[in-house]
């Protein structure tokens, strides 16, 4: 099994000068600005045992907060009423499988959907590390991110593209994880890989028709995602834009031959990708929604949400492998909505009149469309948070945070679907059987892409780590 293998006086994209020695020779070093070697260092550690995966990307739709997914496919109708809420469940394509009322759309897809009903981890409330990367282990800080932890799943995405420059194979949209709170949660970044195996951020600045005066009056976030530093000036065309880069990379040469130590190939990497995109159409197009007809952006809702799941459709068409479109809160920095999936109050009516519907509307358009254009049985879309909710409601018509026991749903390409794994106890508290792990889930998002879960990298210090954190697939849903 090939590792890729890091140290303290590793070089950002984790070799040190020794290794470099060791994996291209001297000669490496002349072209590292074009990828020091590296890219066929990485294409060698791509042809692992070979394995053949259904799905070419994978788009998840990530529920920041901590969705309570007993109010939407684990519903506990039977339960005592301080337990199973107020929504009502409905019938699916598949039956015996029932989901809640605001969630049509889930409904009718069932077919093409699997439910595993018993994941928990012991990370914490809020931590979103375990679910990005399966390292389920509490953390001392939630609200930043440290370069000692593990890779995300889109950032080994991005380590076995093969260092390829072109396009970004990892989009994290509408902006970093905690953007809204001023903060920056762990999870999806490159980890001890190195930054440059961090995903192409966006950028968006939200907002909403009438701004609330308080918490928990949720309503539409509008907006769009937008690549950051990709305009040209007027007076900058393509040649021009050209000759620069051309010119600059000659000086990155000079100035790699001497020393190719520090963060500089992260800063290359990145700055090749900003070239990349300035330049090519085939990304880039995929964020220009004025092409678009307003009927299907009406759709995917027209908010920023469904927008950005617009784009990820568009994205898969571009051959990008891993996006991820998150459901943030942005309150402390714009005051525009507290609660996104986080509903310690009101509970059933900011899911009732926001969240579901809105959801729905963005994952029935996602599949509709995937499937017409014959996407779908190429591309998985994962829809998941970094926890669950409590079962009992709180005396605020709210559910508070609990790690416990939760719900991940799977769709389209390697899932077979109409199936249910797992299950929760009555009252949605802990596993009742076949628990999962964050681990399990990223096994199995891994062994859908073709990519063995088992697969190592070395951490900062050497230690081997598998990517999956000893997590294995989920047969019972894989088709």
């Amino acid at each position: 099994m090939l590792t890729l293998n890091g140290s303290l006086r590793r070089c950002c994209d984790g070799l040190t000068r020794r290794e470099t020695l060791r994996v291209g020779g001297l000669s490496a070093l002349a072209g590292f600005g074009g990828g020091f070697g590296l890219s066929d260092y990485l294409r060698a550690a791509e042809a692992q045992p070979s394995r053949v995966g259904k799905a070419k990307s994978v788009i998840v739709l990530y529920l920041l907060g901590g969705a309570a997914t007993q109010d939407m496919y684990d519903m506990k109708p039977k339960a005592p009423a301080e337990i199973r809420g107020e929504f009502k469940p409905i019938a699916s394509t598949v039956s015996g499988i029932e989901v809640c009322e605001h969630l049509p759309s889930f409904a009718q897809w069932m077919n093409k959907t699997a439910i595993v009903r018993s994941l928990s981890h012991r990370g914490g409330c809020h931590n979103p590390l375990p679910s990005y990367t399966g390292y389920d282990l509490p953390l001392d800080n939630i609200v930043s991110t440290k370069s000692s932890y593990p890779p995300s799943m889109g950032s080994v995405c991005e380590y076995l593209a093969g260092g390829r420059q072109e396009q970004p194979a990892y989009v994290y949209m509408p902006c970093y994880l905690g953007w809204g709170q001023s903060i920056r949660r762990p999870g999806p970044y490159g980890g001890f890989l190195g930054a440059r195996f961090d995903p192409l951020f966006t950028e968006c600045e939200p907002f909403v028709d009438n701004p609330p005066d308080q918490p928990y009056s949720s309503q539409p976030l509008r907006g769009l995602p937008v690549i950051p530093n990709t305009g040209l000036g007027e007076q900058m065309t393509v040649n021009r834009l050209g000759s620069r880069q051309d010119l600059l990379r000659q000086l990155d040469a000079e100035r790699l031959r001497v020393d190719a130590q520090g963060e500089l190939g992260s800063f290359n990497r990145q700055e090749q990708r900003a070239w990349s995109i300035l330049t090519s159409s085939t990304v880039r197009d995929a964020f220009n929604l004025e092409t678009v007809d307003h009927a299907v952006r009406a759709r995917y809702g027209n908010t920023l949400f469904g927008n950005c799941t617009l784009i990820a459709r568009r994205l898969v068409s571009a051959g990008v492998r891993f996006i991820n479109v998150t459901w943030d809160c942005y309150w402390e920095r714009l005051k525009l909505q507290f609660e996104c999936w986080d509903t310690h109050a009101a509970n059933f009516s900011v899911l009732k009149k926001n969240n579901l519907p809105y959801l729905d509307m963005a994952f029935g358009s996602l599949l509709s469309d995937l499937e017409q254009s014959g996407e779908l049985d190429e591309t998985l879309i994962v829809v998941m948070s970094e926890m669950g909710r409590t079962p009992k409601i709180n005396g605020n018509a709210g559910r508070d945070h609990w790690p416990f026991v939760y719900s991940v749903l799977f769709a389209g390409a390697g899932i077979r679907g109409g199936t249910v794994y797992g299950a929760s106890d009555s009252q949605a508290g802990f596993p009742a059987e076949n628990p999962v792990t964050t681990g399990d889930v990223c096994a199995t998002i891994f062994e859908c892409l073709g990519i063995d879960p088992e697969f190592e990298v070395r951490d900062q210090v050497g230690r081997p780590s598998k990517i999956a954190q000893g997590g294995v697939p989920i047969h019972d849903i894989l088709a």
